[in-house]
């Protein structure tokens, strides 16, 4: 499989597997938060105290991070830190609320739209190319419309499950779901892919500007602590949910604090900078499995026939649109190999 995603030659496979793992560590996240939220727990405060910890543990790595290959920090860095950091911020508010209306299945299928968001913002920023005439582009958008599809799927059709764990539930046969609070939490998860597709893109940016990834996700979780403490201190009214006891919400947590923050955000900037945010953002598509699975081992979720027709539709358009993209980068260097080519015959030539 690795071999004809040509992942090796392209010096790829270890952001594929960098990015594996941030996808695992984000679909974990999604489960927790639904077993925390069930517990009782606040999603808001459990946000800020989660960007609290992770900025803590960020901060001697950031530090004694290797400035003087750097640019030094500037107001203009900073606000970039800032705006980098509201991202993330939207993206996850609309995601909280999406998975407490909803699903984490349901959340993560969503993710599916960030391809295509991806696709469409490098088409306009010009960091990705199009020939309508050349198969591999068209693998590419065909792959990317397919994986949308198989997120819809996921989202309109549940069917029957195929493993029931709450007997009490009946369903039928071919089931949609009207449900208001399902589709809401549908579209504010999509709201959080068009979020995470621009923070993709605007990270390119960036990292060509201040080139030390440890200290730009220091400052991006230090800002989102503060912007999503802010909104925490409006919504919530309870003092009491403030309060840490020694339980299931500490464990949370710190889970999201080392996992889902820490590691995920790191890998996903270092991955981005090696890859690109097309490469990084065609791996969200294998998040829903991971959720799928996840949810039915610890929180119990039925697994419907739905999910597994989205999810299966879902892997194919992620495998075509690797697969294009692997044979447009096999074509460029073909290109590159012939034009140096080119230029040493007449070198060789004036020799003779």
């Amino acid at each position: 499989m690795l071999q004809w995603l040509n992942l090796s030659a392209t010096n790829k496979f270890p952001s594929f597997m960098g990015m594996i793992t941030a996808v695992l560590a984000q679909s974990g996240s999604f489960v927790v938060i639904k077993f925390a939220t069930k517990d009782g727990i606040n999603k808001y405060v459990m946000v800020v105290y989660s960007m609290a910890l992770s900025t803590i543990l960020l901060l001697p790595l950031a530090f004694f991070n290797n400035r003087s290959q750097c640019p030094p920090l500037t107001f203009s860095l900073l606000c970039s830190f800032f705006f980098l950091a509201l991202l993330g911020t939207s993206a996850q508010i609309m995601t909280y609320r999406g998975i407490e209306l909803s699903s984490p299945t349901l959340a993560s299928a969503m993710l599916n739209l960030i391809p295509a968001f991806t696709f469409l913002l490098a088409l306009i920023f010009r960091m990705e190319k199009i020939n309508w005439r050349h198969y591999s582009s068209q693998a590419k958008v065909i792959g990317t419309i397919v994986s949308m599809t198989g997120a819809f799927v996921v989202i309109w059709y549940k069917g029957p499950p195929i493993f029931k764990i709450h007997s009490s539930s009946s369903y039928n046969t071919l089931r949609f779901s009207p449900n208001l609070n399902w589709i809401l939490g549908g579209l504010l998860s999509a709201g959080d892919s068009l979020a995470s597709s621009i923070w993709y893109i605007y990270q390119v940016s960036l990292t060509k500007k201040y080139p030390a990834l440890i200290v730009i996700v220091f400052f991006q979780v230090l800002f989102i602590t503060i912007q999503s403490g802010v909104y925490a201190l409006i919504v919530v009214r309870d003092p009491s949910a403030w309060e840490l006891n020694l339980d299931m919400g500490l464990i949370v947590i710190f889970y999201q604090a080392i996992c889902a923050i820490g590691i995920r955000y790191c890998l996903q900037i270092w991955c981005v900078q090696r890859a690109g945010p097309l490469f990084c953002a065609m791996f969200k598509p294998i998040g829903i499995i991971f959720t799928v699975l996840l949810g039915f081992i610890f929180l119990g979720d039925d697994f419907y026939l739905g999910s597994l027709i989205g999810a299966i539709i879902i892997v194919m358009g992620f495998y075509v649109v690797q697969w294009g993209k692997a044979s447009e980068e096999k074509v460029e260097r073909g290109m590159e190999n012939m034009e140096s080519l080119c230029n040493d015959v007449p070198l060789l030539q004036n020799k003779t």
